[in-house]
């Protein structure tokens, strides 16, 4: 069992950061690398591919930076299996993002999401927006 602190970062928080990096959620991504394991699976990676290289985000950054925000994004983050399905979120496809966080055993979610925000905090675990992360946690 890793006794490192643990969190899962939703695919909204990611694309802000990658399109926008001096953003809130940039700040949000880089604060959360330093200091947990970003957790990730096979999933959530395939998410942010699907939704970073849409044609509608050529204009905020070229395809190769996103392209190689996607893949420094998957070598740093801890690529675990998630086995339990979860079915709590309203919007069925962020349910994976709870899945993940229970088999990370994760502290907190970082999202952007207002479907897993407002199920703020879930199972015990806190689900807080970039801004909220920054300032409140240390």
């Amino acid at each position: 069992m890793s006794f490192a602190r643990r969190i899962v970062v939703d695919t909204g928080v990611l694309v802000s950061a990658a399109i926008r990096p001096r953003s809130v959620p940039a700040l949000a991504l880089e604060k959360a690398l330093l200091m947990f394991e970003v957790c990730a699976c096979t999933e959530t990676l395939a998410e942010l591919g699907t939704v970073l290289l849409r044609e509608k985000f050529d204009r905020y950054a070229p395809r190769a930076e996103r392209e190689a925000f996607i893949t420094g994004f998957g070598e740093r983050a801890v690529l675990l299996a998630v086995t339990q399905t979860v079915t709590d979120c309203p919007d069925p496809k962020d349910n994976i993002f709870l899945a993940l966080a229970e088999a990370a055993q994760a502290e907190l979610v970082v999202a952007s999401d207002p479907h897993l925000v407002n199920m703020h905090p879930w199972r015990g675990i806190p689900i807080l927006p970039p801004a909220a992360f920054l300032v409140g946690i240390r």
